[in-house]
C-alpha cells in the first residue's frame, strides 16, 4: 500500500481535454523546488509536456520560489525533465506527433517520499463537447440526489 499526497492538481485538464491514457513520471527538481512543492506552491493550469530528442519535458509549470530561499532560488517557469521508461517515451512521442494528441500534466503528488507527475494523453475538447460533459455531470448529480432523497 502506497500513500499519495497531492501537491498540485490541474482541475481544468478534464474540462478542456478528453484524457485517454495516464502515465506516472518522475521529475528532475532542484532543492528549493522540492521545498516549495511541499508548501503547495505549484500551478499546473497552463502547463503541458513535450517529447524533444527522446526526452519528455514539462513546460510552463509554475513552481513559486521557496519562501525561505536565498539568492540561489530556482527560476519558477524553467523547463523540467520528466523521467519515464524508453517504451513509455516512444508511446508519448507517437501520441504527440502522429495522433496529434496533447500531453497534459494532471497532478503533482508525493509517493513514498518522491515527487511524481501524472501525465494524461488526450485530445482537446470542442466547446460543444464541454457543454455535453457538463450536462452529463449535472444529470448524474441530480440522479444521485434523487436516490438519496428516496432513502430518507
Amino acid at each position: 500500500m502506497s500513500f499519495e499526497k497531492d501537491l498540485a492538481r490541474n482541475r481544468a485538464a478534464f474540462h478542456n481535454y478528453a484524457i485517454e491514457e495516464r502515465y506516472e513520471a518522475g521529475i528532475v527538481l532542484q532543492g528549493t523546488e522540492v521545498k516549495a512543492l511541499r508548501e503547495g506552491a505549484a500551478n499546473l493550469k497552463d502547463s503541458y509536456a513535450r517529447v524533444k530528442e527522446g526526452e519528455v519535458w514539462l513546460l510552463n509549470c509554475h513552481i513559486s520560489p521557496y519562501t525561505h530561499g536565498t539568492a540561489f532560488n530556482h527560476d519558477p517557469l524553467r523547463p523540467r525533465k520528466l523521467l519515464l521508461h524508453k517504451r513509455e517515451i516512444l508511446k508519448l512521442y507517437k501520441a504527440q506527433d502522429l495522433a496529434g494528441q496533447t500531453l497534459v500534466p494532471l497532478r503533482i503528488y508525493l509517493k513514498e517520499g518522491r515527487i511524481k507527475v501524472e501525465i494524461g494523453v488526450g485530445k482537446g475538447k470542442k466547446q460543444y463537447d464541454k457543454r455535453e460533459s457538463k450536462k452529463r455531470e449535472t444529470m448524474k448529480r441530480e440522479a444521485e440526489a434523487a436516490v438519496r432523497e428516496r432513502r430518507l
